[in-house]
């Protein structure tokens, strides 16, 4: 345990050190339950299974680790749809490890950095306020290779934060998910594009 426990400070420590300087300077402690750590979401999706509609749904997540640019969040999304026909209540869970100002690896050249360009281009004047980032997902869903048993879960994200007042913040994302799911007792691999908009609080 003691090695495993060793290699992982090592991988952050090496991971920090390769980070520009200006980050690791501003966020180089451990943060457990750090400011603004619960986030509710609404998000709109387009999938290719069980239905093959656009539909909305919520989540809530809460962001449970933060070292540096790196952040931990456990997430919990509810979608239901219920027609004449058939009723679909779907429950997922999942890990959201996100990398926070990921563009500002780009802090070069030194006279025209590239990621304050990148940065103008996308946010305008909103360029200092705006905490881009990439994540992944990976976790379960209920129902998933049948009616009564989980399916897993995987995908990506990409979106931008902007910090409004000290303990509020607004979230948007793009995310693409690979699920599990039984739908009309028929289990099937799910794709899944959703656009978040949500607050942490």
């Amino acid at each position: 345990m003691s090695i495993l426990v060793s290699r992982l400070l090592a991988g952050l420590f090496t991971l920090a050190l390769a980070l520009p300087q200006t980050a690791a300077c501003q966020e180089a402690a451990l943060d457990i339950l750090p400011l603004r750590p619960f986030n509710f979401d609404i998000s709109f999706n387009q999938r290719t299974f069980a239905p093959q509609t656009r539909v909305i749904a919520a989540q809530v997540g809460i962001t449970a680790l933060r070292y540096g640019p790196l952040e931990l969040r456990t997430v919990y999304q509810y979608y239901s749809q219920h027609t004449p026909t058939y009723i679909t209540d779907q429950h997922s869970l999942f890990l959201n490890p996100r990398w926070n100002n990921f563009i500002d690896v780009l802090d070069f050249p030194r006279t025209r950095p590239i990621n304050r360009i990148i940065r103008h281009v996308l946010f305008g004047p909103l360029e200092d306020r705006a905490v881009p980032y990439v994540g992944t997902l990976i976790g379960g869903t209920l129902p998933g290779r049948s009616e009564g048993s989980p399916g897993y879960l995987y995908g990506g994200q990409v979106g931008v934060r902007f910090p409004v007042a000290r303990g509020f913040s607004v979230d948007m994302g793009l995310q693409y998910t690979r699920f599990e799911i039984d739908f009309k007792s028929k289990s099937d691999l799910s794709q899944q594009w959703l656009f978040t908009i949500g607050i942490r609080l």
